[in-house]
């Protein structure tokens, strides 16, 4: 596999990312359902893996950026297995209307999951080919599909730490949270 297919299979995933952000924030202002605390933090956590990415699309695939993408799963799977033990002893609640008949928790649990087993797939078969690309002297051009990607996810964090803040200001989030802190 070439570098090229790598980094737009990248790209891709960079899309997949921000699109995942961009569907919570969609499902908070269309539903008014405010994240939790831990949400938030699943959040941040997409993020993570959208800055490696990023840096993968900026910098050239290298495996140090896949480490970053490793590193923000790990946390993401810390922290959305922390609100599905909170919600799984029967009659314990949940936090949120479940989609396709799960909670963004358990969702986002199953793709911080399938993030770090497609990254240890792709060192894995193609750890050759990346080892290369990190030796070349000077990065590839972002191509057009890149770069959508990388505006992508730079605009997605930046709109979800604007959503954070208008929920929390500088303050410690609520637990349950009810109403932005920005709007009174």
């Amino acid at each position: 596999m070439s570098t090229s297919l790598l980094r737009n299979l990248n790209a891709l995933a960079g899309l997949g990312i921000a699109g995942v952000l961009a569907f919570a924030l969609i499902w908070q202002i269309v539903l008014a359902e405010l994240p939790c605390p831990l949400c938030l933090l699943q959040r941040l956590a997409f993020v993570a893996i959208g800055f490696g990415i990023c840096l993968n699309i900026a910098g050239g695939l290298r495996p140090s950026h896949f480490g970053v993408i490793l590193l923000g799963a790990l946390f993401g799977v810390l922290t959305s297995s922390r609100q599905v033990l909170l919600h799984i002893v029967p009659g314990s609640g949940h936090y949120g209307a479940p989609f396709l008949g799960m909670h963004f928790y358990s969702w986002a649990l199953i793709l911080f999951l399938a993030v770090i087993l497609l990254v240890a797939l792709v060192l894995f078969l193609f750890g050759g080919a990346i080892a290369e690309a990190a030796a070349a002297p000077t990065p590839p051009a972002m191509d057009w599909l890149g770069r959508i990607a990388f505006i992508a996810i730079a605009a997605m964090a930046v709109v979800t730490l604007l959503a954070a803040f208008a929920e929390c200001g500088v303050n410690q989030c609520p637990d349950n949270p009810t109403s932005y802190w920005l709007f009174g």
